[in-house]
């Protein structure tokens, strides 16, 4: 059984799983009967002034079936008083000395009110800070959240003022709001970053209802932008991730958030950089309880591919990811239909006619049935036959030999000195 002990900004976790800034962390009670569960580690819900929430303040995407696609929500930081949550982390981490305690703050860009939430708030014991620099309703409005984690000036002078005043590690939590996520990553390297996690809740407006042709939650007849996370979201994350993971110039340990709901989806994180991921939404869907799978099945897979340690997991997809430019133009691939498993639905050849490149012919064979036949000459792999047909591995991509390989950026300097 392999190791599943993790370090993030020097911070040692028992496993890689934590429990994200949220409403599965926002009392000691959630987060005691959490690290029973089995989780590593949980970032306390945001700490900062006294807030009044809404009525309502949740909407799910369901699609085709799935009951929480996608998750937004108009939920502001806790609106339980600091006293209060300084004193059950303190008991919490009293009760549970080997799980961590992350605190997540969020207050007025102000030097003298960064210092003061953090000197309270490892006063009660946290093991590290996560700067909440990601909400993009509510309190951007008041120039928190997004607002400042939109502006690299703003994530600088705020993460140089925690580090300032703290004395545990400090993780700046990334918004995916921006053009360019490396941009701020950048900013909260440069004043010193311990680690860096991402991405908080994509601004969104779940739907109308088409009946009283109110938002998706509504309060009373009105509603506003919210955050948006879930499944839906977890290839918007995974790069972001990569993005990060591959830069030289931002060399510190990533934690990864984003549709993490499966030990398959912490591993994915973990191969492109994360060296912890934080989950939320799936164990509000789940419970605390789903841990237990991700645990064992993290372990089953360590043991799969002969990997003493969780940490031997961690960026080993980092070297393959490239751009764009760097990709070989000579690689081919060509999609071949197995005329046993089809059931010539003719989805493929639909899809192919009307939205690709026409290369699936119809014949009839020698028994008169109708079947169908890639044209591999024509086929540029594009995927999307193998993704629409309904049966598994009916239809497979097939490696093509190709010319020596050939990336742009070589094509473009052999032009050169023509």
């Amino acid at each position: 059984m392999a190791d599943l002990q993790v370090t993030c900004a020097g911070i040692k976790s028992m496993n890689p799983f934590w429990l994200a800034s949220g409403p599965p962390t926002n009392t000691g009670y959630q987060v005691q009967r959490a690290f029973e569960a089995g989780w590593g580690g949980a970032v306390w819900k945001t700490l900062g002034d006294p807030i009044i929430n809404v009525s309502s303040r949740f909407s799910a995407l369901q699609y085709k079936g799935r009951r929480v696609a996608g998750f937004n929500n108009i939920e502001l930081i806790t609106d339980r008083p600091l006293d209060v949550n300084l004193r059950e982390i303190s008991e919490t981490k009293k009760k549970f000395p080997g799980h961590v305690i992350i605190a997540s703050l969020m207050v007025e860009p102000q030097q003298e009110k960064w210092h003061e939430i953090v000197k309270k708030t490892e006063a009660a014991g946290v093991d590290g800070l996560e700067l909440n620099f990601g909400c993009p309703h509510g309190m951007a409005e008041r120039g928190m959240g997004s607002a400042s984690g939109q502006v690299p000036e703003l994530v600088e002078k705020q993460t140089y003022w925690v580090k300032e005043a703290a004395e545990t590690p400090v993780i700046v939590k990334l918004t995916p709001n921006i053009t360019d996520i490396t941009a701020t990553a950048y900013a909260a390297t440069r004043a010193g970053a311990d680690a860096i996690s991402m991405i908080n809740t994509i601004n969104s407006l779940m739907g109308v209802n088409l009946d009283t042709w109110n938002t998706i939650p509504d309060v009373g007849g009105q509603g506003t932008h919210g955050g948006y996370c879930g499944p839906a979201v977890k290839p918007i994350a995974l790069s972001m991730v990569a993005a990060c993971a591959r830069d030289s110039e931002i060399d510190v340990p990533i934690s990864g958030i984003g549709g993490i709901e499966t030990w398959k989806d912490a591993a994915e994180y973990m191969l492109m950089g994360a060296s912890t991921v934080q989950v939320c939404t799936a164990a509000m869907h789940h419970s605390f309880r789903m841990v237990e799978d991700m645990i064992d099945g993290l372990n089953n897979y360590l043991d799969e591919k002969g990997l003493a340690s969780a940490m031997d997991l961690v960026g080993k997809t980092v070297p393959k990811y490239r751009n764009w430019g760097d990709l070989n133009l000579n690689y081919k691939r060509v999609a071949r239909i197995d005329t046993d498993r089809c059931i010539n639905c003719n989805k493929c050849f639909i899809s192919c006619e009307d939205t690709a490149h026409q290369c699936i012919e119809r014949f009839i064979d020698s028994e008169g049935h109708q079947q169908l036949k890639v044209r591999e000459e024509d086929c540029v792999g594009c995927n999307l036959c193998a993704i629409v047909c309904p049966v598994d591995d009916a239809i497979q991509m097939i490696e093509k030999p190709g010319d020596a390989p050939m990336t742009w950026n070589q094509r473009q300097k052999l032009l050169e000195k023509l």
